[in-house]
């Protein structure tokens, strides 16, 4: 009888040494549901690990696994709401668990999968903006892409989406932030969206300092340019508006910062056209020669060839 004793102890202290602990029972049944579908279960018993993993001090390495799993299941649960919400075309819910999915991962430091939901935030709101943006109505557009762009400002589609919604609701410095940011990208990776984006910003600078030059409004020219984020087209519109206030000193103070800040061959021509024509101004001829021989690139190269030409001495 002693024998058996001692074996039925032994069993018992075998039994107890494989039992499971709560985390990882809880972890175990969130697995299930999870790949049932059922990520509202999952996640209550995803969420019930990681709360008990901070009152629980444990070097298990199965409870260790369950704290880590639940922390990484939790994200991918989120997820998968947040795509059958999209294709249900439920975007206001598929955008709330995209956002938790996102804020999960952020706390537990998974950058992929945070950047992969923001992506996917960005993406909805595209959609939900896209058709206030077909109909015409600027002012939701505005509001809608704002949101995505905040999700995620590399979606360069839905980002040029916005900054033609502010040039379009005459918010011609937030629609040049936006093409600045854009143009401020790797352009190895970016160089299609960057093309558009300096295309808007050439057209609607255009128009914006040819309305104001219309109203003589030349102060209001250089206060526009003073709040742009590129320094390269704020220093040729400043120079420009002094061109129409014919202050030629100015334009050629102006002339060395606006140079620096130019950053193509076009850019720095245009300055380099500029400072000639304030030279010829004040009748400083050889000054204004050597400048427009510095207009080597860009629209105004035949102009100051002409220029050059009528103010050289015949031989």
């Amino acid at each position: 009888m002693k024998k058996l004793i001692l074996t039925v102890v032994a069993l018992m202290g075998a039994t107890s040494l494989f039992a499971q602990s709560e985390l990882v029972v809880n972890f175990q049944q969130g697995l299930a549901n999870a790949k049932a579908g059922n990520y509202t279960e999952a996640i209550a018993q995803f969420q019930a690990v990681i709360d008990a993993s901070f009152d629980v001090e444990t070097e298990d390495p199965n409870d260790l696994k369950a704290i880590a799993g639940s922390k990484k299941f939790i994200v991918t649960c989120y997820n998968k709401m947040g795509i059958a919400a999209v294709n249900a075309k439920d975007y206001e819910n598929a955008i709330a668990n995209f956002t938790e999915a996102a804020n999960y991962a952020e706390l537990y430091e998974d950058i992929a999968n945070m950047n992969k939901n923001r992506t996917y935030i960005g993406q909805v709101y595209e959609v939900q903006g896209g058709d206030a943006f077909n109909s015409g109505d600027y002012a939701t557009a505005i509001s809608v892409f704002s949101k995505g762009y905040e999700a995620d400002p590399r979606n360069t589609s839905m980002a040029l989406h916005l900054a033609e919604s502010y040039f379009r609701s005459d918010m011609y410095t937030d629609g040049m932030s936006i093409c600045s940011a854009i143009m401020a990208l790797n352009p190895d990776k970016y160089a299609e969206a960057q093309s558009e984006a300096q295309a808007k910003i050439d057209m609607y600078t255009n128009n914006q300092v040819a309305k104001l030059q219309m109203a003589n409004d030349y102060d209001g020219i250089i206060a526009m340019a003073e709040q742009l984020d590129d320094a390269a087209i704020a220093q040729k519109i400043t120079m420009q508006a002094y061109y129409g206030k014919k202050d030629y000193n100015k334009m050629i103070e102006l002339s060395e910062a606006a140079l620096a800040a130019q950053t193509t061959d076009e850019g720095r021509s245009d300055i380099y056209y500029l400072l000639g024509v304030a030279y010829n101004e004040k009748g400083q001829f050889e000054q204004a020669i050597a400048a427009m021989k510095s207009v080597t690139a860009g629209n105004n190269v035949e102009n100051a060839a002409a220029v050059i030409k009528a103010l050289t001495p015949a031989q």
